[in-house]
């Protein structure tokens, strides 16, 4: 049974950390992937990275409305194109803003089995998938924001 984490808030120095690889998908690691989906679910996003419960590690899961998608050190490969459309996030409750990001991605990752996949695709799911490869970096949203509303 999946267990809701914390979802740590902006502040929070793990947030600012760059996150370490995952060598090898063990039991732990797919413990804490089927964790992070119950707490994505459980806050209604669509995304969540796994600074976000405090883990520092490449791990991330999102949900576009097409299904659970995880992937672990995870490596943009490709990108093509520009979209600017709005961003939240549940480390940055309440606020909201415009995001320049790629249309078009491809990116490689490992799957909770250790096999290679690799993933091209373009829109929401690519703007969801650059958001959360952003937490692992350290980086928020609101860095990258054009504009910044509370709401």
């Amino acid at each position: 049974m999946a267990n809701v984490l914390e979802v740590v808030k902006a502040g929070h120095p793990v947030l600012k950390q760059i996150a370490q690889p995952i060598e090898f998908v063990n039991k732990n690691w797919k413990t804490l992937l089927d964790d992070m989906a119950a707490t994505m679910y459980a806050n209604d996003g669509c995304g969540l990275a796994a600074p976000q419960v405090g883990k520092s590690v490449r791990i991330i899961v999102l949900d576009d409305g097409t299904g659970l998608l995880e992937l672990i050190n995870p490596v943009i490969v490709e990108m093509d194109g520009e979209q600017v459309g709005p961003e939240g996030c549940l480390s940055v409750p309440g606020f909201f803003g415009d995001v320049k990001r790629a249309d078009k991605i491809t990116v490689e990752a490992l799957n909770r089995n250790n096999k290679k996949v690799k993933l091209k695709t373009e829109g929401f799911k690519a703007r969801i998938i650059q958001h959360e490869i952003d937490h692992l970096d350290g980086i928020l949203f609101i860095e990258k924001a054009d504009s910044l509303k509370q709401g």
